[in-house]
């Protein structure tokens, strides 16, 4: 069952209109009829079946049959990333890390960073579609691009992984398991040694992620999905 994204969606609502843009999607892509069922969800965990009672492309009408509001997730992850050169990469993760259940991402602006602007829609549209795909109720929050002093300074109980020499603990095994993380990746060059001591003096912890050395994007996944793993079997 096809699944549309509707944030005004409420379990009082007995009829609601989707947006112009789901509208044209389900009408002129899909080709759905007036009786046809679908599904629709806010991103806050409410999810609904309806029947569809017109296909007007600039706002179609759904008659909600079901509602369910889905019980918050028994843990959260919020990984602040550079975004990588090739935005490829970086949308990449953003499908990817929404796939395994991802809580929050804050694109970073570090000293390396390689790409100091980025789409924040075009990224909203590839975490939307990943995340009806996927079958989730709740849909990863997008934060604006921040610097990395303004977010050290605001988590400072984070984890850092980073390349360079030093003391790091294993997420995997290491790392006290916690339903609630915040994990920083730096750019393509690392973090600078400025900026590991700036969140380190913050009270971060540095970690590694294992014996290899893996991409930025890459990483990214890693760290969420050992967290995922961690949270099944903590």
């Amino acid at each position: 069952m096809d699944r549309f994204y509707q944030p005004e969606l409420t379990a009082s609502d007995q009829q609601i209109q989707l947006s112009a843009m789901e509208s044209k999607h389900l009408s002129r892509v899909l080709r759905k009829k007036p009786g046809d069922i679908i599904g629709l969800l806010n991103g806050i965990g409410g999810t609904a079946k309806g029947q569809l009672l017109s296909t007007d492309p600039k706002g179609c009408w759904v008659q909600i049959t079901d509602f369910e509001q889905a019980a918050p997730p028994p843990y959260t992850v919020h990984i602040a990333m550079a975004p990588t050169k090739s935005n490829y990469r970086f949308e990449w993760f953003l499908e990817k890390a929404t796939e395994i259940g991802i809580s929050a991402i804050t694109p970073l602006l570090c000293q390396n960073s390689e790409r100091r602007k980025i789409n924040p829609e075009r990224f909203e549209r590839i975490i939307l579609s990943a995340t009806k795909q996927s079958k989730q109720a709740f849909k990863p929050l997008l934060n604006p691009l921040t610097s990395f002093p303004d977010f050290v300074s605001e988590n400072s109980d984070c984890l850092l992984a980073h390349c360079r020499e030093g003391n790091k603990k294993g997420l995997l095994k290491e790392v006290p398991w916690q339903p609630h993380t915040t994990l920083l990746i730096g750019p393509e060059g690392d973090f600078t040694q400025d900026e590991i001591d700036q969140a380190l003096r913050q009270g971060a912890t540095a970690i590694k992620l294992g014996t290899q050395r893996f991409r930025t994007e890459t990483a990214g996944i890693v760290a969420c999905h050992t967290l995922a793993l961690k949270a099944e079997w903590p």
